[in-house]
């Protein structure tokens, strides 16, 4: 088993990093059973970063025995609560003392900008696994009155064996919003990461260590197969739920893909309007699943409104994840970077109108320049499809009958947003949209304690927020006969 040792010397990080880049099973970094590893890519660069060990069917059987075994015996129902807690407290505290050489990774491997993983994704993991550590010692079920012969409660108890699969758009954030709830409420994990940016996921496994927690609690395994909390692609989603019911009818939660809406009337505060919109697409490069990508616009703000967008779109910077002053790093994978001009191709040959950018970035790694298309038409692919990249569609509208229907018209349901000064209107839009999330006046806000999830096709289950630890629980009725006689 080989050790990944890197260092930096960049102007927003200097430091170094070194740990196995084994599977994780039973708290030992192990090779895999075939011995064979993946390769992890840098987007920046589009060169090797790495190799990472492969799993196959074999180590999952493996780390799902190494689970097992330690719920049955030291964890699930044989750890307190407030021991669950400060557990994960100490995890959080592990990732602080850590913080600067996480985000240094997530850079890394990711290709988002260090500023952006240390403020956001790395800060933002550690608010969840503290959130959860608050709730694990608080699960607790009724008391339920039936009649004064009979004593009547539930049992919120852990499930077990949890699988989890994460996606690589923010890697250690979304490794927190399955582990933290699944801990918290005594359960046992088997995670898998993209085989895209697995390295801050085999990091953490380290920091696991640190934190105490049992050997076995957190199992990671590293390869391509899909095996059952998931995050990603409504495509897998659907394979990741036809799986399960072909087993063993297993419990799946799911949040997938979208197409959000961000509707901006006339009466909206046009600068705010604009750098929430730009927030709202770009954020990530685009790569985020709740990304406002069909911007409705009504007919009377629409040209000064395009006008600041396509401004604000042209000031981001784009370029090297470690430089001072970057905005926007690479897409993800070629694969990635493909898809997203594939959609560009397709919205140029159907007749849309290219405002800004629709061209790559540079000659070296997986940049895409900023893009906004107008005069696009509804049965576009650019309009219906999830492109998850730097790609938004601006939409005039009329009036709030029209923008309903076609923000509604589409398979996704995740999240939208609403711009207006006016409090009756953008409550009423807000309860009109099919979506599990409803932002008004901003964009891609998201809070621990707040649930996020989808309608329609973006999902099955909530994360975050107290919501989360209903996907982590079976309920059991207890049934105490104390005076009843047959």
């Amino acid at each position: 088993m080989t050790t990944f040792s890197h260092e930096w010397n960049t102007p927003v990080y200097k430091g170094k990093t070194s740990f196995p880049t084994g599977l994780f099973i039973g708290g030992k970094f192990v090779d895999g059973s075939n011995g064979t590893t993946i390769d992890v890519i840098n987007p920046t660069t589009g060169k090797l970063i790495t190799k990472v060990s492969e799993a196959v069917e074999k180590d999952v059987d493996l780390a799902v025995d190494a689970a097992q075994k330690v719920f049955e015996t030291k964890w699930g129902l044989n750890t307190s609560g407030a021991a669950r807690s400060e557990l994960l407290w100490n995890l959080a505290k592990g990732m602080e003392k850590h913080k600067d050489e996480l985000a240094a990774i997530e850079a890394l491997d990711n290709g988002k900008t260090f500023d952006w993983a240390h403020g956001t994704d790395v800060t933002f993991s550690i608010e969840v696994i503290k959130y959860f550590a608050g709730w694990a010692d608080k699960i607790t079920g009724q008391t339920i009155e039936t009649d004064e012969k009979k004593l009547i409660y539930t049992r919120h108890e852990p499930i077990g064996v949890v699988g989890q699969i994460i996606p690589w758009n923010f890697p250690l954030l979304m490794w927190a919003w399955k582990v933290a709830p699944a801990l918290a409420t005594g359960n046992v994990i088997v995670l898998k990461p993209s085989e895209f940016t697995p390295l801050t996921a085999i990091r953490m496994c380290g920091i696991i260590q640190e934190a105490g927690f049992p050997d076995g609690v957190v199992n990671l395994i590293t390869g391509y197969g899909h095996t059952v909390a998931f995050t990603g692609s409504t495509l897998v989603g659907r394979k990741v739920m036809e799986a399960a019911a072909k087993s063993n009818l297993k419990a799946v939660t799911l949040e997938l893909g979208g197409k959000s809406p961000n509707i901006i009337f006339d009466d909206a505060d046009l600068e705010q309007a604009v750098n929430w919109t730009a927030h709202g697409i770009f954020w990530n490069h685009g790569q985020a699943c709740c990304a406002g990508s069909r911007i409705f616009v009504q007919e009377g703000i629409y040209d000064e409104f395009l006008k600041g967008f396509v401004a604000k779109a042209k000031a981001i910077k784009v370029g090297d994840p470690f430089g001072e002053g970057t905005d926007q790093g690479p897409q993800i994978s070629q694969i990635q970077y493909d898809r997203i001009m594939g959609y560009i191709e397709s919205g140029k040959q159907e007749g849309a109108t290219v405002a800004i950018g629709g061209e790559r970035h540079g000659t070296e790694g997986f940049f895409i320049n900023p893009t906004i298309f107008t005069d696009v038409k509804p049965d576009m692919k650019i309009v219906k499809e999830e492109i998850f990249g730097p790609v938004g569609v601006v939409i005039k509208f009329k009036d709030e009958e029209d923008v309903i229907r076609q923000a509604n018209d589409t398979v996704y349901g995740l999240a939208s947003a609403v711009f207006t000064q006016n409090l009756n209107r953008a409550i009423e839009t807000a309860h009109k949209l099919q979506a599990g999330t409803a932002w008004i006046n901003c964009a891609n806000q998201l809070h621990a304690q707040v649930p996020f999830g989808g309608y329609k096709q973006s999902g099955i289950g909530r994360e975050l927020g107290e919501y989360a630890l209903s996907n982590y629980t079976n309920v059991k009725a207890v049934h105490i006969n104390l005076s009843h006689k047959k």
